[in-house]
């Protein structure tokens, strides 16, 4: 049942992940616009639209990334390596994210993905992580089980 569990979630986390690049890839303006929509009953400042394809190229880039770890966290459920990745690609977007709001910009955008990066961390820590002693994949990382 744990298995199957880690299965499901790996791979609908992929799902979702890959989507969510698709469309900061090719509608970074219209998901600034949809929370800028937002702002004005929150008194939020807006965000600044996406200028820059670099930012979009790096978005679309970290979302292929925590997609491939998430999939293999499906593909590979005994593993802990790649659940422990994407948890740490998580939560550091999430507390980057609350920096940001708390400490500068102040943008609605930034609260709600230091809130869904955080609560993502969290699921894939307790449905990966909170129990067992887990071995990584040697096919997939060519070494013998996870560190200590």
């Amino acid at each position: 049942m744990a298995e199957r569990l880690k299965r499901t979630t790996g791979y609908t986390l992929a799902i979702v992940f890959a989507a969510v690049g698709v469309v900061f890839l090719v509608i970074p303006g219209r998901v600034i616009a949809f929370f800028n929509g937002l702002w004005g009953p929150l008194g939020l400042p807006p965000a600044a639209g996406p200028d820059a394809p670099f930012f979009v190229v790096l978005a679309a880039a970290y979302m292929f990334v925590v997609t491939v770890l998430a999939w293999n966290a499906g593909a590979h459920p005994e593993s802990r390596v790649f659940p422990r990745l994407l948890v740490m690609a998580k939560a550091a977007s999430s507390l980057l994210s609350f920096g940001y709001f708390a400490f500068g910009a102040g943008h609605l955008i930034l609260l709600v993905n230091g809130v869904v990066d955080g609560a993502l961390a969290l699921l894939v820590l307790c449905v990966f992580l909170r129990s067992g002693t887990g071995r990584a994949a040697p096919e997939t990382l060519g070494r013998q089980g996870d560190p200590p």
